[in-house]
């Protein structure tokens, strides 16, 4: 049976009862069904991505402060509504599970050849490197920002049904970027963030960070404290969408920002959700239907195994994209900045999972 899009009320519905908090487990229920036998499962693409899924099943920890495993050490992040599921692959300290099989060969790097400017890929639940290529020099990261500020907007614990309104100020940036949202625009948070996360709004982004407790400039602080929580010391964050080329990382940093990213459920569906058909009301310009696909290929494809991913793209950082996957039932975390056309991006990430499921696994 075909599946067919979230409505605009089973996206709030989801993300209410990520927020609730307790014990109780809450049930979203897609297009009729009453198969109560799905549970929550980490994403990694498919039929476990947000537009597809016939029923997701939500379980709140209930704990005000998530332990967060960079890879790098455990770090304490305060999260009012803790947006993590007990039922996915984290034990209940929020680490890697460790009862996966096999690992990543020896600490030998991957044999393979990349043409972007900076890449990192580790073995996540070790934290073990298997390739690197410049990893440790900052770089403009563009719209992989977005990662960072959906973890500010879940950690504030804000309403996700509340409206936010498209003002003019949210499409000024840094740079002129292409829109097809409108100034009078009215989405709920929820649909925001899926926005920025998916098609990678530029305005939905602003608008998530003008509408934070204490305005703009309160977002952009919490910003960057988030990333020196994280340990990422070369980061900086200038705005929240990534058009302002101050906003740069190394690619050792951004692996831990995707691995703290990780704890976010609605991060994993809302980033690897193929495609959504927004309901945009708009008093002045009139009502519209916008349908919207990932800007990811390999999301939309299908063909890897996905949990989280962003793209990200300006004339100073060229072409981006993180994403974590499984290969060999091991997580591993992708970070690849700099490559000078969509093609070097794609056959980069290509060539390393290729590489990653023909290693030998002992």
């Amino acid at each position: 049976m075909k599946q067919l899009p979230l409505t605009k009320q089973q996206l709030i519905a989801a993300m209410i009862s990520l927020s609730l908090g307790g014990v109780a487990q809450a049930a979203l229920t897609i297009n009729g069904s009453a198969d109560t036998e799905s549970s929550a499962r980490i994403s990694w693409g498919g039929a476990d991505s947000l537009s597809e899924a016939r029923k997701i099943m939500y379980k709140s920890t209930g704990s005000a402060i998530k332990k967060v495993d960079t890879g790098y050490g455990t770090t304490n992040i305060t999260n009012t509504n803790s947006f993590g599921s007990s039922n996915n692959s984290y034990t209940s300290s929020n680490r890697y599970n460790t009862t996966y099989r096999g690992a990543f060969g020896s600490s030998d790097m991957i044999p393979i050849s990349t043409d972007s400017r900076s890449v990192a890929v580790i073995d996540a639940e070790t934290g073990e490197s298997i390739y690197e290529k410049d990893a440790d020099i900052a770089r403009p990261m563009a719209s992989i920002t977005k990662i960072m500020t959906a973890m500010v907007v879940l950690d504030a614990g804000l309403d996700m049904r509340e409206e936010i309104i498209l003002d003019a100020e949210d499409f000024v940036g840094p740079k002129r970027a292409s829109s097809r949202l409108k100034v009078g625009d009215r989405l709920n948070r929820a649909e925001m963030l899926l926005m920025a996360l998916m098609k990678s709004e530029n305005p939905a982004a602003k608008s998530l960070a003008r509408n934070y407790p204490g305005g703009y400039s309160a977002f952009m602080r919490a910003m960057n404290r988030k990333a020196q929580d994280l340990g990422m010391t070369t980061a900086f964050f200038g705005d929240p969408t990534g058009l302002d080329k101050r906003n740069v990382a190394s690619s050792k940093d951004l692996v831990k920002m995707v691995r703290a990213a990780g704890n976010y459920d609605v991060i994993r569906r809302f980033s690897t959700t193929k495609s959504y058909d927004f309901f945009v009301s708009n008093y002045s310009r009139g009502n519209r239907t916008y349908k919207a696909n990932n800007t990811s290929s390999l999301v939309r494809e299908g063909g890897y195994p996905i949990g989280i991913s962003k793209t990200g793209f300006i004339n100073e950082a060229g072409r981006c994209v993180v994403m974590e996957t499984r290969v060999n039932n091991r997580p591993a975390i992708i970070v690849i900045l700099g490559a000078n056309s969509s093609a070097t991006r794609w056959g980069d990430a290509k060539n390393i999972l290729n590489s990653l499921a023909t290693r030998r696994t002992v």
